[in-house]
């Protein structure tokens, strides 16, 4: 990409918020979750780095976390698929004994133009890997979550301001925000607080893999700020999310868009 996207690997500094945690994070070979990758390693966490296919990106997430001296345990896999939903908890399990931190960040979108441009197989696998992957994830990680857990969505502006050519991922992300709402109510009492994050535009490689030039070309213009944010600047809500520090933070839904609104 050029620019590359900046993920923090030359500016994150950790204070020691996630000290020996144990966080999942899927999508988190690149973009916003390489961000938080990097960030909770150098926080103090050990990162289970879950992702579909780029054996390279995730590789060099991992060398990060690494660095950083904390665990990397690396696990390629689709997460359109309930059973490898399953199988990366029980991997993360076995290897590091729990979770404390879930991120379910993962995410497929693509542009179209019109509702008979959509095809049904897109709109299902949208669908499963956005949304019915975060149930599974979910239900598979709670039984080994503690007191003082946490579980973060990754959401979108487009939550409640969709955009008409994402219809498919501007569904999920709504519907994800509405699943967080839901389970931060439901396991408030086991102490496992469960927010969502909203970012804007953020330049990742999902952009310019699935959007025309011409759109790329202005993408994020049309924020108050002015400009697409970077990664590096959601990995610190990401943080506080997960962190003690936001001990009672449970049931929200974090905007980081720019200056757009989200109600």
């Amino acid at each position: 990409m050029d620019p590359e996207p900046d993920c923090g690997e030359d500016s994150y500094q950790g204070h020691g918020r996630l000290t020996d945690k144990v966080a999942v994070i899927t999508g988190a070979d690149s973009g916003i979750g390489r961000a938080v990758a990097i960030a909770y390693a150098r926080e103090g966490a050990d990162v289970v780095i879950s992702y579909l296919e780029e054996h390279d990106d995730a590789a060099d997430t991992a060398r990060y976390v690494e660095e950083a001296g904390r665990r990397a345990v690396v696990v390629a896999g689709d997460l359109s698929d309930p059973q490898h939903c399953r199988d990366l908890i029980a991997r993360t399990v076995e290897e590091l004994g729990r979770v404390d931190v879930l991120v379910c960040n993962a995410a497929y979108q693509m542009t179209r133009e019109s509702l008979e441009e959509i095809p049904d197989e897109e709109w299902d696998h949208t669908i499963a890997t956005n949304l019915s992957a975060m149930f599974h994830l979910c239900k598979a990680a709670v039984p080994h979550m503690g007191s003082g857990s946490s579980i973060i969505g990754s959401s979108s502006v487009n939550s409640d301001n969709p955009n008409p050519t994402l219809a498919p991922y501007a569904a999920t992300k709504a519907a994800i925000a509405n699943f967080c709402a839901s389970l931060a109510q439901m396991l408030g009492k086991q102490g496992i607080r469960v927010n969502s994050v909203a970012p804007g535009p953020v330049w990742t490689p999902l952009i310019p893999s699935t959007m025309p030039p011409e759109k790329v070309a202005e993408f994020g213009a049309d924020t108050p700020l002015g400009r697409a944010g970077q990664p590096a600047e959601l990995a610190p809500v990401y943080v506080l999310l997960a962190s003690d520090e936001g001990s009672y933070v449970s049931g929200a839904r974090v905007a980081v868009t720019g200056g757009r609104p989200v109600l």
